[in-house]
């Protein structure tokens, strides 16, 4: 048997080789991966981190390391890519080595490995075709799904109406709304906004935003087909999550920017008073006439950066980029909220400021670090869907009511409650008075 002496000395040659073993492993792998700081045994760099603000303590680690470095989320190695051109590079010019997704632990404890966000090789590209095909079959970029928008437009404005010009939480009027035009799409029906079963997975869908953001047809006789019926109900979620969320989030943020600068909301409400009117609905047409408002639907996307870590990748293959190694299976971190608020793509980003997507001559300009839905092979399916709705409901709402909050608008809260994952905005109350 061992004396007392001899385990101490047992125990520390072991850890003394574990030790050594890790050190040793660990200056291996990192001298062909991108610089970064180095990590402790178990939590990596997670000390390093503000997790309430991990954007600005990645954006010093991208001072210190570069636009491409590595860093260790306790056990996970992850690269993370910081501004415009590293982005692009990654996300378009190597679009195919970077087209893996990597792993969203919260949410894929309920989408596994299916649908098309959350899956990789032939059943992703698969389940991708049959999102585009579908959307497209039940009318994207048609007027049929213009109409659908316009349908629930109608519906909120008069759940609005019904607030009688008192203070009231907007959000669950605006979630039923969105919401209802991806169930118009994927169940062919919309559900009444006091529907017991409709508000608690509206819920479902909000309560999960918050915790991840507190860190063709069948071959009927084919055995590996990815038309199952787990793939195709994991599908139609997936783009029912995307289609809510998001676009909700956007709008709860827009009403927020909006009021918190009376100059900007002035000018619109001009473009939509004189283009428009005030006796139909916003159409879809008017948008290349309204240079103004867009850019304003522009702005409000880049600058409330609701995905500011998009969705992470991972490279399909051993990849060289940048003069580095990345092996198969690294996970990649886009942090999109360094491509919107790039200061070499856009002047002053830290500004609310319509004009960062205005020419000279006041038309709406393209800018190629607009990425509020990412890029490249993996960029939002929905994206056209999620553009003609934003135009649709923030015009409306802005047309038919005159919003007031209970501050000064210059005491408006326009700082995310939450950032992580999702930038979820604050709650709060204002009055929706007819116009």
């Amino acid at each position: 048997m061992f004396l007392a002496g001899e385990l101490t000395v047992y125990f520390y040659a072991v850890t003394s080789v574990l030790l050594f073993w890790y050190f040793w492993r660990t200056y291996d792998e990192r001298s062909r991966l991108p610089p970064g700081p180095f990590p402790l045994p178990l939590i990596g760099n997670l000390h390093q981190i503000n997790t309430g603000d991990m954007v600005n303590s990645l954006k010093a680690m991208s001072q210190k390391y570069g636009p491409v470095f590595t860093m260790h989320l306790g056990m996970r190695r992850v690269v993370v890519l910081w501004g415009y051109d590293a982005v692009k590079e990654a996300l378009v010019d190597h679009g195919e080595e970077f087209s893996g997704r990597g792993p969203v632990p919260t949410l894929q404890l309920a989408m596994e490995d299916y649908g098309p966000i959350f899956s990789n090789g032939e059943r992703w590209k698969e389940m991708r075709r049959f999102a585009l095909v579908t959307l497209r079959n039940f009318g994207m970029g048609k007027r049929s799904i213009e109409e659908r928008v316009h349908e629930e437009a109608y519906h909120l404005i008069d759940a609005l109406k019904k607030t009688k010009g008192l203070p009231f939480d907007p959000a669950i009027q605006i979630s039923n709304s969105v919401s209802n035009v991806i169930c118009s799409v994927i169940f062919g029906k919309r559900f009444e906004y006091h529907d017991k079963e409709f508000v608690e997975l509206l819920q479902g869908i909000h309560t999960v935003a918050v915790i991840t953001s507190s860190l063709g047809g069948q071959d009927k006789g084919n055995p590996s087909t990815e038309y199952s019926m787990k793939n195709l109900i994991f599908s139609a979620l997936s783009l029912f999550m995307a289609g809510t969320e998001t676009v909700s989030t956007t709008i709860k943020h827009s009403l927020l920017l909006i009021k918190k600068h009376p100059e900007i909301e002035a000018r619109v409400l001009a473009e939509i008073d004189s283009v428009i009117g005030r006796d139909r609905l916003p159409t879809i047409l008017d948008r290349s006439r309204m240079p103004y408002t867009d850019a304003a639907i522009h702005e409000i996307q880049r600058f409330s950066d609701i995905l500011p870590f998009g969705v992470p990748h991972i490279v399909i293959r051993d990849t060289k980029f940048r003069g580095f190694m990345l092996p198969k299976g690294t996970e990649i971190y886009p942090i999109l909220s360094s491509v919107l608020r790039d200061p070499a793509k856009f002047e002053d980003p830290r500004t609310f400021d319509p004009g960062h997507f205005l020419d000279e001559n006041g038309c709406l300009k393209n800018n190629d670090a607009f990425m509020p839905f990412s890029t490249g092979k993996r960029i939002c399916p929905g994206e056209g869907l999620a553009q003609m709705e934003l135009f649709i409901y923030i015009t409306t709402i802005l047309q038919k009511f005159k919003l007031q909050f209970l501050c000064d608008p210059k005491d408006i809260d326009i700082k995310p409650r939450l950032s992580g994952f999702v930038n979820v905005p604050i709650s709060y109350e204002l009055q929706a008075i007819p116009r």
